[in-house]
């Protein structure tokens, strides 16, 4: 099945493109699920609410499996061989801000589940012609505040200084001292109520402190990051209905962490100081000081998720593993999306299998999609969804 325009709207979509996919799915469904009964009757019943209500309602059975192929299709995930794990909290009678948030904290404990991290998603109402459905703003559940200080530079995480700016101009109180791990507000958007802001309850916010199997003074830096990694701000699309707030997660590679989140030059560039903490000559490219500080903060990340029983996994682990479900997709008859700039880990990635090969970039839906608008919110804090 080929992939939908992601910025689409169940209200831009025509009757007959609707049909069309909502057949589609249904094929998709009824041939992996025999035991669901023949394609007739229900595909007769989803045409006839398409017709009378210009969209149609997913049977729990539906929703979980849309959810779960949505993970086996997401071209950019690497950690897709347990898709079939996924944990799929029907949410969809919830659209109200308050009951959203709630929501969203109760699935931070849940995936957390003591440190055992299970994949999980919580989709809420669809989106219809009648009402729009809710919007989460945060590209995560948790995100870490940018404060920008009168020198130029950023305390905490530079990607979301906007959004950190524009969420204190929106009635957010910083911490009387503000640090580099503030966690953000969560914010949920309906039609009726615009955006509202909600604090994150602290037994909902699981975090590990960072240390490192050798270097003592490492644990002195202060460096901490979550645990469980929700994607918020993606919207689902199953069968042409679509789930604007319907955050996952699975757990972490150590890389995103390591490698991206806390080594980035434009996040929290810990690279140089780390490598002056460990004496290395950085006046030349060619010791390859980036590279060996570089190691020992993914060490430390690894090591430290590891002494506090916090699922997470190496990069060379979990490149192994998507092998074996690339080749379980193959042998299944289906071919396996995957865009190499993705799946390729951020550090080491020629000595990982996933390195050396081509990959289908046909995307399939169901899917996860991102919209642009979506994107600017998270980064922005604005413009609402609904004005």
């Amino acid at each position: 099945m080929g992939r939908p325009d992601p910025e689409r709207s169940l209200s831009d979509l025509d009757t007959e493109t609707l049909r069309a996919e909502a057949t589609a799915f249904l094929g998709l469904f009824h041939a992996e699920n025999p035991q669901a009964g023949s394609i007739g009757p229900r595909l007769a019943a989803v045409m006839r609410e398409i017709d009378l209500t210009g969209t149609y309602w997913h049977t729990p059975e539906e929703l979980a499996f849309g959810a779960r192929v949505a993970w086996r299709n997401n071209e950019r995930c690497i950690g897709r061989l347990y898709w079939r794990s996924l944990q799929v909290r029907d949410l969809r009678t919830v659209s109200d801000a308050g009951s959203v948030a709630t929501h969203c904290f109760d699935h931070l404990r849940a995936a957390h589940n003591g440190g055992k991290i299970r994949p999980m998603i919580s989709v809420f109402a669809p989106e219809t012609p009648y009402r729009p459905a809710p919007r989460i703003w945060n590209e995560q559940l948790i995100r870490y505040a940018g404060y920008e200080q009168p020198d130029g530079t950023v305390l905490g995480d530079p990607r979301y200084r906007s959004f950190t700016s524009e969420l204190v101009r929106r009635g957010w109180q910083p911490p009387e001292r503000p640090g580099a791990f503030d966690v953000l507000p969560l914010v949920v958007e309906t039609v009726e109520d615009g955006p509202q802001l909600f604090r994150l309850p602290e037994e909902a916010v699981h975090e590990v402190a960072l240390e490192h199997p050798e270097l003592a003074w490492f644990a002195g830096l202060g460096i901490r990051w979550h645990a469980v990694p929700v994607i918020s701000n993606s919207r689902l699309v199953i069968g042409g209905v679509s789930y604007p707030a319907a955050p996952f997660n699975g757990w972490y590679m150590g890389t995103e962490i390591g490698a991206r989140n806390l080594g980035d030059a434009d996040r929290y560039a810990l690279v140089p100081d780390i490598a002056a903490r460990m004496g290395l000559d950085t006046s030349d490219e060619t010791t390859l000081w980036r590279d060996r500080a570089l190691v020992e903060l993914n060490r430390a990340v690894l090591h430290s998720f590891q002494a506090k029983g916090v699922t997470i996994t190496d990069h060379h682990t979990e490149s192994q593993r998507f092998m074996i479900h690339l080749e379980r997709e193959e042998r299944a008859g289906r071919h396996c999306p995957a865009d190499w700039t993705w799946i390729v880990p951020p550090m080491s990635g020629s000595q990982t299998p996933v390195f050396h090969r081509y990959y289908n970039t046909e995307p399939q839906v169901p899917n996860f999609f991102t919209d642009a608008a979506a994107t600017h919110r998270a980064l922005q804090g604005g413009p609402p969804a609904f004005r």
